[in-house]
């Protein structure tokens, strides 16, 4: 199909401001309990979780701005402004177009402004709830805990045709937010200590939640809400 051209970027990047607020408002309209924020160590953090479970995840006031990566596709475009608009630090970049290079940038990033981070361990494309090497690479470089993070939406809407099965919670509806014990990167096996650690904390939060856990993203079957 070719490149996009000049004027389809610029409505893209239009768009980014009205999807952030529209997220802004759906986040905020959630109740979130978050559960293990206590036992965090202090440093620097990169919180890592399932490509899917983000929208929830902006409900979480978190203590300092996080840096993430967005894909440089025209779909990446409308996502930078949107997330900037959210007041995350956005570096552009994929693990198929300037992955190592935007990597790098982060890490920058996170040790110049002393950012945390946020990755979403098996995107961008997938496969879906496998953990790939960015997050840690990440962390190792800078220095950073690697917070497993497990999300738990019993009512919500599930986009099947997406690869992530991307979970939109009810506007106004219970979430749980499951941090669970922090992870060295550097550490022996990390990568899949990190799988884990994932499914793990999503178990909790479903179990929280009062809702049966799934594997290996832990999301709900056929797209029926439960109940609360």
């Amino acid at each position: 199909a070719g490149e996009p051209s000049a004027l389809r970027r610029r409505v893209y990047h239009a768009l980014g401001l009205p999807a952030g607020g529209l997220v802004w408002l759906w986040a905020r309209s959630l109740r979130l309990t978050v559960l293990g924020a206590e036992a965090l160590p202090p440093g620097r953090r990169v919180y890592a979780f399932w490509h899917g479970d983000q929208l929830a995840l902006h409900a979480h006031r978190r203590r300092r701005r996080a840096a993430v990566l967005v894909s440089l596709s025209l779909d990446g475009a409308l996502q930078a402004r949107a997330l900037r608009s959210l007041g995350l630090w956005v570096v552009r970049g994929s693990s198929s177009r300037g992955g190592a290079r935007a990597l790098r940038a982060l890490v920058r990033a996170m040790r110049a402004q002393d950012l945390d981070a946020a990755f979403a361990v098996d995107g961008p494309r997938g496969p879906r709830g496998v953990v790939k090497p960015g997050v840690l690479l990440a962390a190792q470089a800078a220095e950073a805990a690697v917070v497993p993070v497990g999300v738990a939406a019993p009512r919500a809407w599930v986009l099947r045709r997406a690869w992530d099965h991307f979970v939109l919670p009810w506007p106004g509806s219970r979430v749980v937010l499951v941090l669970g014990p922090a992870l060295r990167a550097g550490e022996p096996n990390a990568g899949d200590r990190l799988a884990v650690a994932l499914r793990d904390a999503s178990a909790r939060a479903f179990a929280a939640a009062g809702t049966a856990p799934r594997t290996p993203s832990h999301l709900l079957d056929d797209g029926v809400p439960a109940s609360d």
